[in-house]
């Protein structure tokens, strides 16, 4: 069997699964995509000979394609969504599925019904570090996790038009943070506080917004992660984890481009961390992807469905809400 996708919207996670699809993935192809500007047209066309659709709708209505990956403008996920289920095709949506906590809730009821194959594309789940610091947690080398920290920084904050709509460090950066402690604990979160500052750009303060944050989750059987966020790091992008536990502790240091170092009379020297997000996490893109389509093939369940999706969201809100009011927030209130 083969898995046919079409893919909508071509930005640089979609370039990414259409790459990585038809490069590395025997068991898929892309058959067709939707929504593109006319330069991804062009880009497109010189690299395949796949089916462009002007809309949406008729892709997804297209007979011949099993599974659709959303990689649209987060603000079109809910509709494109909707789209797909009434075609009946499977869905690999990009995070965040959507900014309202509500409408989410909402999807998350009609995919249950429908009973389509979901999944959420927290790709950071599938990096080999990570993985094997969760085969460490499950089984019980490091004993039960008391502490969780993970630190995320970029190496240059994103163009403030992205900023604009994306709705905020919380949850566009930090929500595959949340994921990771929640996914890394397997327990639920409790609370939530964050506090955060403006460093690196006034821009950014001007939209309501912070540049730099820290984050603690305090879960339900009193374990603890701290998050800490920051949209410039001036050594490169700073990607590290550590899990404490009564028996001992994992962690993961942050990729180099090579394992040379030099050491002279000023010290010992190494090469910045590796690239960006696209490159720190090339294999995990692949990865995800192949799980999804495994999953498709051997009709098992899908990992991080929505209901991962929506948690996240949960935690993301949250964290704003606890920022722009200065308090701990509860996951049992309220949230819009």
């Amino acid at each position: 069997m083969k898995i046919k996708f079409g893919i909508v919207g071509l930005g640089r996670i979609g370039k990414i699964h259409f790459e990585n699809i038809n490069s590395f993935i025997e068991d898929a192809s892309i058959a067709a995509v939707s929504n593109l500007n006319p330069k991804n047209q062009k880009w497109i066309k010189d690299r395949s000979d796949t089916k462009i659709y002007d809309h949406y709708h008729q892709m997804a209505s297209d007979p011949e394609i099993d599974a659709i990956i959303i990689s649209s403008p987060t603000s079109f996920h809910i509709e494109h969504i909707k789209i797909a289920i009434g075609s009946g095709k499977a869905i690999f949506c990009e995070k965040p599925v959507d900014l309202s906590f509500s409408k989410v809730k909402l999807i998350k009821d009609l995919i249950k019904d429908s009973k389509v194959p979901f999944m959420v594309g927290f790709n950071r789940r599938y990096d080999q570090s990570i993985q094997e610091i969760k085969k460490s947690i499950k089984n019980g080398t490091i004993g039960t996790p008391q502490i969780i920290g993970i630190t995320s920084r970029d190496p240059a904050p994103p163009d403030i038009n992205y900023l604009k709509t994306s709705g905020g460090l919380f949850l566009d950066m930090a929500i595959h943070d949340f994921d990771m402690a929640c996914f890394l604990n397997e327990n639920s979160v409790k609370s939530v506080y964050s506090t955060g500052s403006v460093f690196v750009d006034k821009q950014i303060k001007n939209l309501g917004d912070v540049d730099t944050a820290v984050t603690t989750l305090n879960f339900e059987n009193g374990s603890i992660a701290t998050i800490n966020n920051s949209r410039k790091a001036a050594y490169g992008y700073d990607q590290r984890v550590e899990v404490s536990g009564d028996l001992g502790m994992c962690a993961t240091n942050n990729q180099l481009p090579d394992n040379h170092f030099i050491a002279d009379e000023n010290g010992i020297h190494k090469p910045r961390p590796i690239g960006f997000f696209l490159e720190r996490y090339a294999e995990s893109y692949r990865s995800i992807i192949k799980e999804f389509i495994t999953c498709l093939i051997e009709k098992r369940e899908m990992p991080n469905g929505i209901m991962a999706g929506l948690n996240s969201l949960h935690i993301s809100i949250a964290a704003k809400k606890s920022l722009e009011e200065k308090r701990v927030v509860y996951l049992d209130e309220q949230f819009n």
